[in-house]
């Protein structure tokens, strides 16, 4: 077969190449066998043409369902499916946008923890295994460290720190070595391998694997972005909180025995100054902090409000003798049970008259008994005032960096028992965020409340 050469294209010579070019490829093309061309026309051209497919079946027309033309297809061709729009399916709904929201809420306070428990395994295996090997190893200590067993992880952590290098992946020298490229379970392994090191710091090592084999699957799924359920959710955060603590970092916080110290807390809860949680009224509180565990072993207590129901109603007497006798100072505000004020919040409440200021006395007596039993009535001191009540709050350990406080606002149809009650976490925070002015939180701003009655108001005798 003769060799068919289209004309310059680049300088354009040949005036009416088009024409006499396409009709001579065609008539080339006619002598072909088909299955060299994936589709052909044949015929006469695109008018009456007609589509054939590399294995001989005859397409539809491409021009086919205009008016007045025939929809179907001619005997023996091959349907194709129409093109669907692009993006109709790519939308999210409500639904889809609510469950992924939830999968990264989850997902994210998995890998808070997880982030915590990495960095902290990775400060103490450094702090015991490094003196050991460094001096005589240098930079590649941890090589020598993970030992045979361990060469196909640790050389694979040594080229990542290379490629990170390399890419400007490092942003802070200090992540630099071989170290800050292992795993937690390649961690878990520099432990295990060298537990007899570890074992005058740790009492325990099945309970330390146990806590480490519970953070696995949570591992597992929050790397490879998957959906994470609550319950490995809530077995991740219990078994991150117990290793923290075998770790040794259980004593950082010292109000952590009385309100646990949540993760995410500390790390976004600059965001809402002090608050801690809040709860839509006093029952839901006292289902997550009891009053013996908010008052209980506290060295200083100061309340106001106008019953101080919380603690003369759901803490004993017995239980308030032995926090004072062993050192705690309580002072208590009450409101006046015969000012106007009282009668004022009766008729709010749609009280019978004289019902509330009732109830402010027995609260008052129940407290003067228990004053009265105490060697050092000076260290439980009793007073009221006869201002509007604003708020009840409870500050627990006020002057100390554990502090925590109970705060209710008082709502206008509410009672106590209904109004919401914020949680808040004194002491100070450090915030992760910078370039702000540091500010106390609502703690302080509630304590200096409480002072200011304080002055202000009367003692019982």
């Amino acid at each position: 077969m003769n060799q068919l050469t289209p004309p310059d294209l680049a300088t354009g010579k040949g005036s009416d190449w088009r024409g006499s070019w396409v009709r001579s490829l065609c008539n080339r093309l006619h002598r072909l066998p088909l299955p060299e061309y994936p589709s052909l026309i044949v015929g006469g051209g695109a008018e009456g043409g007609t589509r054939v497919s590399s294995g001989g079946f005859e397409l539809p027309p491409g021009d086919a369902g205009h008016e007045g033309e025939p929809t179907d297809a001619p005997p023996g061709a091959v349907s194709l499916a129409q093109p669907m729009e692009i993006g109709v399916a790519l939308d999210w709904g409500a639904d889809a946008w609510n469950e992924v929201r939830t999968r990264a809420q989850r997902a994210g306070r998995a890998y808070i923890w997880l982030n915590l428990v990495e960095q902290r395994l990775r400060a103490v295996v450094s702090a015991v295994i490094r003196p050991i090997y460094e001096p005589v190893h240098g930079d590649d200590w941890v090589v020598a460290a993970a030992g045979p067993a361990g060469q196909e992880w640790v050389q694979r952590a040594v080229a990542v720190r290379e490629v990170s290098r390399r890419k400007g992946y490092l942003l802070d020298p200090a992540d630099d070595n071989v170290l800050s490229f292992l795993t937690l379970p390649q961690l878990r392994e520099l432990m295990v391998q060298h537990w007899p090191c570890f074992e005058p710091y740790f009492d325990d090592r099945r309970e330390v694997e146990l806590a480490l084999d519970e953070l696995e699957v949570a591992r597992n799924v929050v790397s490879r972005n998957r959906a994470l359920n609550e319950a490995v959710l809530a077995q991740a955060e219990r078994a991150s909180a117990r290793l923290l603590e075998i770790l040794g970092t259980g004593a950082s916080v010292p109000s952590a025995d009385r309100l646990p110290v949540d993760a995410v807390e500390e790390l976004v809860g600059d965001r809402y100054a002090d608050v801690v949680s809040v709860h839509p009224d006093r029952v839901r509180l006292q289902r997550q902090i009891p009053a013996e565990d908010l008052f209980g072993g506290a060295r200083r207590l100061d309340a106001i409000g106008i019953g101080l129901n919380l603690l003369t109603q759901n803490f004993s007497g017995r239980r308030l003798v032995r926090l004072a006798e062993s050192g705690c100072r309580v002072r208590l505000l009450f409101i006046n049970p015969a000012s106007s004020a009282v009668k004022r919040r009766e008729r709010e409440l749609g009280l019978k008259k004289g019902e509330l200021s009732r109830s402010v006395e027995m609260n008052i007596l129940h407290m003067r008994r228990v004053r009265s039993k105490l060697r050092d009535p000076d260290a439980f001191q009793i007073q009221v005032f006869d201002e509007t009540p604003r708020f009840t709050a409870y500050l627990v350990d006020g002057d100390g960096p554990d502090a925590v406080g109970v705060v209710q606002p008082y709502l206008r149809r509410a009672r106590g028992m209904e109004a919401p009650v914020f949680v808040l976490r004194g002491g100070g925070r450090a915030v992760v965020r910078a370039g702000q002015d540091s500010e106390h939180g609502l703690f302080e701003t509630y304590r200096e409340e409480f002072e200011s009655v304080w002055i202000d108001s009367r003692p019982v005798s």
